[in-house]
């Protein structure tokens, strides 16, 4: 057991704005299962790099353990060979018998060792290189996002393995895998840094008492300012008019009055403006009683989506329909039949190559909004005339240059765009930069922007939340619960799934 400490780290990228990490210091424990919890673009995957000695920084890490991290980069010239070629490469030292014992806990059989790398799936190479990554001895494991693009069963099988384990960190937006498999967090707060033992749902539910204690002593604070300000201005004005009596004074109106009173009139005055100094430095306690209280709440803000009523309750309507690629030995989809309705919320649920997104795609090209070539249909597949769908892709690999040019593209107002980002806790200083710069989360929050902007009669989804922090997350779970648009969905978060979801199709 060893620690990695952690003391002033200072990081940013060269040519940005703003740094990353700002004079950090933390410890944590090499025997933790610790959970990594941080908004978009906080610098989760930085830090990382930063263990892995990527980066230079400012500050010290002082430990004695040796780093790997998932996913492995395989290269090119290396995607058509086996595992089993490579892997030394991957982990020097791991030895393929070892290898195997991991596969066999993570439910693969051998034989992907000795298949070329890109034809195995992805939850196939998920888990080859997870027990690649849990093959060595003594190496503290930093695991960024292992379940993204799986499948709910695969999802199930990489969580009750990771469960088993210890010693990583385990960077993850999956509220489900991080109750399972995690006894600390480490969480980068909006300005603080902070570790906890426990999984997620013990943190979340400290953190919310903490934030509404915060906010009560806020309000606290405000009242007793207020009260202070309104008593100090008071006083302020007793001593004002006492000092512009103190010279000249009407002997027929103040017939009591000498000019020995004076003295007594500027002691008065001086009490007076000594207890305004008093109010005023109790007003600055107050207010740096106050700073700080709600720097690290989360307050996100209520986002809108303006879905359109059709005049029909059915919408898309699908009867013993299968696709088939022509160029594939089977089909992709067989007799399915399917109907969607207005209101309603369906998530499509199976394993990877089952054919949702194919179907989806479908469904697009029958609206107009897509071509599809190569393709085989048999039975009908109807989508009501004149509907319009606002899409997410699962992939963020086109997004290329600058928010204005995407924004022409998209026929999307650039300032409400914008604006929503920000509500999605996008930095403004991002804005500048061009989207190949972006991380995978802050790609995905620029298409559920753009999808939110766009009025449409249903709204189709594929996997939407891969990478999207858990705040975000949440939000989207309050927006979609309070417009309540007619959906179709693929996403294996089952939290998000069981909150969201009025019917789920199993495909």
């Amino acid at each position: 057991m060893a620690q990695i400490n952690v003391s002033n780290l200072t990081f940013c990228y060269e040519g940005s704005f703003d740094n990353i990490f700002e004079d950090v210091s933390f410890s944590i424990d090499t025997n933790w299962k610790l959970g990594f919890i941080g908004r978009n673009g906080k610098g989760k995957s930085t830090f990382l790099n930063i263990l892995l000695g990527k980066y230079e920084y400012e500050g010290s890490i002082s430990t004695s353990t040796i780093f790997d991290y998932f996913p492995y980069q395989i290269p090119k010239h290396q995607m058509e060979l086996c595992i089993s070629d490579f892997m030394e490469e991957l982990k020097p030292g791991c030895e393929q018998w070892r290898v195997i014992c991991e596969l066999e806990k993570l439910k693969v059989a051998a034989e992907v060792l000795y298949r070329p790398f890109n034809t195995l799936s992805h939850g196939e190479r998920t888990k080859v290189m997870l027990a690649v990554l849990f093959a060595g001895d003594n190496d503290f494991l930093l695991i960024d996002e292992p379940t993204n693009h799986l499948d709910q069963e695969a999802r199930n099988t990489v969580k009750e393995y990771l469960g088993e384990k210890k010693g990583f960190i385990l960077v993850s937006h999956d509220r489900d895998l991080l109750d399972a498999c995690v006894d600390h967090v480490l969480v980068l707060n909006r300005k603080s840094i902070e570790i906890q033992s426990g999984n997620f749902s013990s943190w979340w539910e400290n953190k919310t008492r903490k934030d509404n204690f915060s906010r009560m002593e806020n309000e606290k604070h405000l009242r007793e300012i207020h009260q202070l300000k309104k008593s100090a201005e008071r006083s302020r004005q007793w001593a004002q008019k006492s000092e512009n009596s103190k010279i000249g004074f009407d002997p027929v109106k103040e017939h009591d009055r000498s000019i020995a009173t004076r003295a007594y009139i500027g002691a008065k005055t001086k009490k007076m403006q000594s207890r305004v100094k008093q109010y005023e430095r109790r007003i600055e306690q107050e207010m740096e009683e106050k700073e700080g209280l709600l720097q690290d709440i989360e307050n996100p803000v209520d986002l809108k989506i303006m879905p359109l009523s059709y005049h029909k309750d059915v919408l898309i309507s699908a009867r013993e329909y299968s696709l088939k690629y022509e160029d594939a030995g089977q089909a992709v989809l067989q007799d399915f039949t399917f109907e969607l309705r207005q209101g309603e919320r369906v998530f499509l649920h199976g394993k990877n190559g089952c054919g949702k997104s194919s179907f989806i795609k479908s469904i697009l090209a029958h609206a107009g909004q897509k071509e599809i070539n190569n393709v085989r249909e048999e039975g009908t597949l109807a989508v009501g005339a004149g509907v319009k769908i606002s899409y997410i892709n699962q992939d963020t690999s086109f997004l290329k240059g600058s928010i204005k040019e995407f924004c022409q593209k998209q026929n999307l107002e650039e300032s409400l765009f914008c604006a929503i980002l920000r509500q999605l806790d996008m930095e403004r200083v991002q804005f500048v930069k061009p989207m190949e710069e972006y991380s995978e989360g802050q790609k995905k929050k620029v298409l559920i922007a753009a999808s939110l902007m766009t009025p449409a009669h249903i709204y189709i989804w594929d996997e939407p939340l891969n990478y999207i922090d858990v705040f975000s997350r949440m939000q989207i779970e309050n927006l979609l619960l309070k417009y309540q648009p007619t959906m179709i969905l693929v996403d294996h978060d089952i939290r998000f799934q069981e909150k969201i979801a009025t019917r789920v199709v199993e495909m």
